[in-house]
C-alpha cells in the first residue's frame, strides 16, 4: 500500500483576502482531492523577529522558528504560495525561511528541517506577470537551503479576477497547472520523503 504523503501548505502573506492565501486554499483542496494528508497553516501563528545574528547569539533561535521547523520536518512536502513584492520575495516569507534555515537542534536532537525536503511553488499578483519574478527568486533561495523544489509551478495573474465565488480558479488552464503541480509534489514527496515523526 502506498504511503499517504503529508503536505504542509502556507502562503507568504497573512493579509486578509491575499491572492496568495486564496491560491494556497486552491492548492489545499487539490492536494486533498489527489489523496494527500494536508496541513494548512498561517505564518501569522509563527511570528518572528527580523533575523539578527546578535539576537540569535544572545537568545538562540526563536521558539516559533523551531516549532515551524518541527512542523516542516514532520511532513513529506511543503507547498508555498507567494505574493510578489517589488519583483521579489515578500519580507515575511524570506525572514521565515531564513530563521528556519538556522534551526540545527530540536530538544537536543540534530535537525535540518529544510534540507532534502520537497517543495512546490505557486505565485500570484494583481498584474499580468503573475509573480513569476518572485517565484524564480524563491526557487533559488530554497535550492540554496538544499530543498528539492519540483519543476512545475502555478502562477496566478490578475488575482482580483482569478477566483470564482467558491474560491476556485476561473481559468481552466490555471486549474490544470495546479493539478499538475500537486500531482508532481505528491509523487516526489512520496519518493524522497525525509519525514521525521513529531
Amino acid at each position: 500500500m502506498a504511503v499517504i504523503p503529508k503536505i504542509l501548505v502556507f502562503a507568504g502573506s497573512v493579509r486578509s483576502g491575499a491572492y496568495s492565501g486564496r491560491t494556497a486554499d486552491v492548492a489545499q483542496k487539490e492536494l486533498a482531492m489527489q489523496g494527500a494528508e494536508v496541513t494548512r497553516i498561517s505564518l501569522s501563528d509563527y511570528p518572528l523577529p527580523i533575523l539578527d545574528e546578535d539576537l540569535e547569539k544572545e537568545k538562540g533561535v526563536p521558539e516559533n522558528a523551531i516549532k515551524l521547523g518541527r512542523l516542516i520536518a514532520a511532513h513529506d512536502g511543503v507547498m508555498i504560495a507567494t505574493p510578489e513584492y517589488n519583483g521579489s520575495i515578500p519580507p515575511l516569507l524570506k525572514n521565515t525561511i531564513d530563521w528556519v534555515s538556522r534551526v540545527r537542534k530540536d530538544g537536543g536532537r540534530p535537525v535540518r528541517p529544510l534540507a532534502g525536503k520537497v517543495a512546490g511553488l505557486c505565485s500570484s499578483s494583481n498584474g499580468h506577470f503573475a509573480g513569476i519574478r518572485c517565484i524564480s527568486h524563491l526557487r533559488a533561495v530554497l535550492v540554496r537551503c538544499q530543498m528539492e523544489v519540483v519543476t512545475p509551478e502555478c502562477s496566478v495573474p490578475e488575482g482580483g479576477n482569478a477566483f470564482d465565488e467558491d474560491g476556485n480558479f476561473r481559468d481552466e488552464r490555471l486549474h490544470k497547472s495546479m493539478e499538475h503541480l500537486c500531482r508532481t509534489l505528491i509523487e516526489t514527496s512520496r519518493m524522497l520523503s525525509t519525514r521525521i515523526e513529531a
